[in-house]
């Protein structure tokens, strides 16, 4: 089923990892752990697991603090193993479990990564929010798992090393996000004569909006997305659009293409997910419900198409289907993305970073929505000029380690830079906003 790959090594597509092996392929049901299954996309992902009962077993569940529902996870499901970050809500959820399921609960990020490569499970969802999944992403790549992966910030902070980590172990990416799923799709067997990846926004709650109605957006006008379900931050993203220029990065790490090459369309009906323009001019276009349930499907079952409980797609009721460019001035998150990289340097780290800084502050009430970009650009000029050597370099240069051993010794300090740059980046958001009072 190579041939269903989306390309291989470039010119056009250089895809970040191999096809998952022929055993992986054949072993029915498959183990698989979910890191953050919690969430929106753990809690879709164990519904179609559920649909397809035979063909799936949980082998681990994690997350960060909702005890309350890992513990109703855990007795559904009961898997043997279960990470909590703290060990407070480690003794909450052996409190919740019933007696005669024992799992062993796992601690910290130490616990996370110990989940992440468990022997017997060859799939793991990564599916944590924000920077936080780095970690879990590179135990189950450093493992050589197939990774289905929603947490499109490991690729943002270090997708040159997650794709060098595939190259030595032979683990596996699949894309979860909705639009690169889209992509994934309309490239296989056809991606070296790609031109253009054009990503689709639906342009969240202010599309068509201008600067000025926007300074005086609230936290709950922003979180309230006229299509998609989802998670705080990822709803507040999806209405500056930096949730599209994250995606930017993660296409530039994924297909190993230009973000010349990377376009960005509002469709406000959420129905095509996005589509690839190939050399001949024609678009082909992945389409359907705006149900995270049908990508996770197609991962989480890779390479068969079966039903994943999405609602089928009615065109006649869908009706017209419109796209648009993006307003630069209002929504400058896209700018900024592609600014990160073609700067590279960290400024990737230092973007998300600053975003998931200022997110937080503007979901406090502590700034306003306009500057969530404004923070995220001057901690980027910062950085910038405070870094002029590191311009045009990858963060993370290529692996050198001969050995396991070595390579896993040599990303974990990797990982700690990249790590260190986050937390530099989220405090000059704060002293930046409390130096201005947010203005």
């Amino acid at each position: 089923m190579a041939e269903l790959w989306p390309g291989l090594g470039g010119p056009n597509i250089s895809y970040i990892s191999s096809p998952p092996s022929e055993t992986w392929r054949r072993t029915w049901p498959r183990s698989v752990v979910i890191l953050g299954s919690t969430g929106s996309i753990g809690r879709s992902a164990l519904d179609v697991i559920e649909r397809h009962a035979g063909r799936f077993e949980v082998a681990g569940l994690s997350c960060a603090g909702n005890v309350e529902r890992l513990a109703e996870q855990a007795v559904r499901f009961r898997p043997p193993c279960l990470a909590v970050l703290k060990a407070e809500a480690a003794r909450k959820l052996r409190e919740l479990l019933p007696p005669g399921y024992a799992p062993r609960i796992l601690e910290g990020s130490a616990g996370y990564a110990e989940l992440a490569s468990l022997p017997e499970a060859g799939t793991v969802l990564s599916a944590q929010s924000g920077g936080a999944g780095l970690a879990g992403t590179l135990a189950a790549a450093l493992a050589g798992k197939v990774i289905c992966l929603a947490n499109k910030e490991s690729l943002v902070l270090a997708g040159d090393l997650v794709r060098e980590i595939c190259r030595r172990t032979r683990a596996v990416i699949l894309p979860v996000d909705s639009e690169h799923n889209a992509i994934f799709q309309c490239l296989a067997g056809r991606g070296q004569e790609a031109e253009h990846l054009l990503l689709t926004a639906s342009g969240g709650p202010f599309f068509g909006q201008g600067r000025e109605a926007l300074a005086s957006v609230t936290a709950g006008q922003a979180i309230r997305h006229p299509i998609w379900r989802m998670g705080t931050k990822i709803s507040i993203d999806s209405a500056t659009l930096m949730n599209k220029g994250l995606e930017i990065a993660e296409a530039f790490h994924l297909y190993g293409v230009p973000p010349s090459r990377i376009r960005v369309l509002v469709h406000p009906q959420s129905v095509v997910h996005s589509l690839v323009e190939f050399e001949d001019g024609a678009l082909l276009a992945q389409m359907g419900a705006p149900d995270m349930r049908a990508a996770l499907a197609n991962c989480l079952l890779w390479p068969l198409n079966k039903p994943s409980g999405a609602p089928g797609l009615d065109l006649v009721r869908t009706g017209q289907l419109t796209f648009h460019e993006a307003d630069p001035e209002a929504f400058p998150a896209l700018d900024l993305a592609r600014r990160a990289l073609s700067g590279r340097g960290g400024l990737s780290v230092v973007m998300n970073a600053a975003n998931e800084a200022a997110v937080e502050l503007f979901l406090r009430g502590a700034v306003g929505f306009l500057d969530i970009p404004r923070l995220i650009g001057a901690v980027m000029e910062a950085h910038a000029a405070a870094h002029p050597d590191a311009v045009g370099k990858s963060l993370t240069p290529a692996l050198a380690a001969a050995d396991m051993c070595e390579l896993k010794n040599e990303v974990s300090v990797l990982e700690l830079r990249i790590m260190r740059l986050d937390r530099h980046s989220r405090d000059a958001v704060c002293r930046l906003a409390e130096g201005d009072g947010g203005k």
